[in-house]
């Protein structure tokens, strides 16, 4: 087996081997299923009522179709970043007690060591988000279901994504990290400020025209957008079966980021994917520069 393989294997065994910060990791997104369950279902569900009509009225199953794609949506949103910071911690432990020196003395190439954690961690947080994947859908068939077999597929890939963009964040701002305090701050301050600014807590088109062009700068903007667009196309579609006028519904689209513009011009889901795609890589290739110049110097 390469050193690439067991350099990996040795790190995902590490932290399902660390109980705490597993389960950590695990029963986040179902806090947040929980908790956006009972707190936002009833504003979220107000909000669309009062978006209607007056004299146009949706059926009870098909509002709560449209509030699971947005609930399910903003929880994947965020917990697949929130998820991978938690998952690559391992490597900033390795540097608070020391492990990481006996690492580096070897003759791992220096971008053999970093991608390892970078697969590790990716690994760990797509089971973790895969899981809470499932109980998503699994709420979704309990409320409302409308999601067809190719936006179910669409969704599983948002998700690999997002994973992948989470992981490759999380190693570059982790890479930077050397305690257990720093840890503690980064993980406060990602859970507490990602969802704002990727659109998962509150759609940006809630926002002010200067903090909208802002975020729409930042690809996990677009990343949520994808995957509340996936979320919910099967609902939307329903409302447009009912007979509902397709202004209406692109009004929802565009007040709930399924739609994004940029320069007042309709972002596509390709240019989304696009997007998103180039960020990861060039997350990556940040990644393993910064890591391979700070052993460089060490020499």
């Amino acid at each position: 087996m390469t050193p690439f393989l067991l350099l990996t294997k040795r790190h995902i065994k590490l932290f399902f081997k660390d109980k705490g910060m597993f389960f950590t990791s695990l029963i986040t997104p179902a806090i947040l299923l929980v908790l956006y369950g009972f707190f936002l279902k009833d504003i979220y569900h107000d909000n669309l009522t009062a978006a209607m009509p007056e004299p146009l009225t949706l059926s009870s199953s098909l509002i709560d179709g449209l509030v699971a794609g947005q609930l399910i949506s903003s929880i994947l949103a965020v917990s697949c970043v929130t998820v991978a910071f938690c998952s690559n911690f391992l490597m900033v432990q390795d540097k608070a007690n020391g492990t990481i020196r006996d690492l580096t003395i070897t003759p791992v190439k220096p971008a053999t060591l970093s991608m390892s954690y970078y697969l590790a961690s990716f690994l760990s947080t797509l089971l973790i988000c895969l899981v809470a994947t499932a109980l998503c859908l699994l709420y979704t068939y309990m409320t409302g279901w409308y999601l067809s077999g190719a936006d179910v597929a669409l969704l599983l890939l948002d998700v690999v994504l997002l994973v992948l963009f989470g992981t490759a964040l999380s190693s570059l701002i982790n890479f930077f990290l050397s305690t257990q305090g720093q840890i503690s701050a980064v993980g406060t301050i990602v859970s507490a400020g990602y969802g704002f600014i990727c659109g998962a807590y509150m759609p940006i088109s809630f926002f002010g025209g200067g903090l909208q062009k802002v975020l729409s700068l930042l690809p996990g903007t677009y990343a949520t957008s994808l995957v509340r667009s996936h979320a919910m196309r099967g609902a939307l579609t329903a409302m447009q079966n009912e007979g509902l006028p397709t202004e209406l519904i692109e009004g929802l689209r565009d007040s709930l980021d399924c739609n994004l513009y940029w320069g007042g011009s309709l972002v596509t889901d390709g240019a989304k994917y696009v997007i998103i795609s180039a960020a990861i890589l060039l997350l990556v290739i940040a990644y393993i520069a910064v890591y391979t110049a700070k052993r460089r110097l060490r020499r």
